[in-house]
């Protein structure tokens, strides 16, 4: 099988100040592609890291594909690195020229200085790759049998080259096995629990289907991957195993489909013309960015009050001073009252309201740091929900987002289903 490496390029990687999502798309683009990704490395502005990055991915890959470093600036050395590696010489591209002056004139509307002309030059060893959202070419290689392609390490150009040049080039240049995936999620069981419960589904696999478990946020994502030339027999082999391992799991089942809780809670209310709205408080809005990040999410969620202060749930949500003062805004009393505010405010179907305590301080002996009190539900009927997590500030904030959207989604469930 045809197996890629990936290269980053940049010091701010490797001290966190920018998180490399390059790496983990392009993985995910060459997978469907049938490209297996054997490793991914993130290397410095350093001459001598990146050479040796070079020389090492190369005795095990047959694609290394590179970002970064492709800028005009003198710390960005890719390019010239690069000249020197394939022994070429650099020379001005005309077609990467003309570009350059394009986007200058025509979008930018300003003066182009030397550097960003140097910008078109590229090793006369290279196919050039040019760049429709940017002024850095990429820049493909070919050496014993290997191919090596420069990409800018600027996201929107990346995947632009990898979209509309790289992938189909390199489908002409190797022949690539049929990759497929299925994915599913449960609630409400841990891995290890579940991996026992299927471990004699799991030991019946053939060889060249693999399971994978994938922990996050309180709930299991389950991925089988099959690998084959045959596109028919693997297709239909690999949906006959997860159809079974569907009915293995089905009471925690959430979707067939690999898709994150928040999607999965909006298609239940969008399939019902139904709507949800939220009132929150420790996660400060952060479901409704979750629910908001979804095209499309305005046919089923109306809105957000966030209400952190006491006085915020009190002017907006109507929450009692009287229950706030003796309950604490952590409490079940609270949150069930932010809910009936919120459904009063916004008129929704459906609510979620959310209180807790994230971290890292803040907690009390009879609520420690992690305690969370969910509310679900509609005009009619309100649940609420204890809930104890034992992480950081920002896992905490998420899994009860995850958490929340889950028991709106059970409720809608059980609500229809009388």
């Amino acid at each position: 099988m045809t197996q890629a490496s990936i290269i980053t390029i940049g010091d701010e990687l490797l001290i966190g100040q920018v998180i490399d999502t390059n790496s983990a798309w392009m993985a995910q683009k060459l997978n469907l592609a049938g490209i297996k990704v054997l490793r991914r490395v993130a290397v410095g502005d350093t001459w001598d890291e990146i050479w040796k990055a070079l020389d090492e991915e190369s005795k095990h890959a047959d694609i290394i594909l590179i970002t970064g470093g492709l800028g005009p600036t003198a710390d960005d050395i890719t390019k010239p690195l690069l000249t020197k590696y394939f022994n070429g010489k650099p020379v001005t591209d005309e077609g990467a020229l003309q570009n350059v002056k394009d986007i200058f004139q025509r979008v930018l509307n300003r003066p182009m200085i030397e550097s960003n002309l140097k910008q078109a030059e590229v090793p006369d060893t290279c196919t050039v790759i040019q760049n429709k959202r940017g002024t850095a070419p990429g820049m493909w290689f070919e050496r014993e049998g290997k191919v090596y392609v420069s990409m800018p390490g600027v996201p929107n150009e990346m995947k632009g080259m990898m979209e509309d040049d790289v992938i189909p080039k390199l489908s002409t240049h190797f022949i690539f096995p049929h990759i497929t995936h299925r994915t599913l999620l449960t609630a409400g069981i841990g891995e290890s629990f579940l991996s026992e419960h299927i471990s004699i589904f799991e030991s019946s696999l053939p060889e060249h289907i693999k399971l994978a478990y994938l922990p996050n946020y309180g709930m299991v994502r389950l991925r089988l991957t099959s690998v084959g030339f045959d596109h028919i027999a693997i297709e239909k082999e690999i949906q006959d195993y997860f159809e079974t391992l569907q009915q293995q799991v089905k009471d925690w089942l959430v979707t067939n489909l690999d898709e994150p809780m928040e999607k999965v809670t909006g298609k239940l209310l969008a399939a019902k013309s139904k709507t949800m709205c939220t009132a929150e408080s420790c996660t400060g809005g952060y479901i409704a960015h979750l629910i908001t990040s979804i095209p499309g999410s305005s046919a089923f969620y109306d809105g957000s009050v966030v209400s952190y202060s006491y006085k915020a749930k009190e002017d907006l949500l109507n929450v009692s001073k009287e229950t706030l003062a003796t309950k604490g805004a952590v409490s079940e009393e609270v949150v069930i009252e932010m809910a009936k505010g919120a459904l009063s405010t916004i008129q929704s179907d459906y609510v979620i309201a959310v209180s807790g305590i994230m971290g890292p301080d803040g907690g009390l002996p009879d609520k420690p740091v992690g305690t969370v009190w969910i509310a679900v539900g509609n005009k009619n009927k309100i649940e609420a929900h204890k809930l104890y997590f034992r992480f950081d500030r920002e896992r905490n904030t998420q899994l009860t987002a995850t958490n929340a959207l889950n028991l709106l989604r059970k409720f809608i469930l059980a609500d229809t289903a009388l």
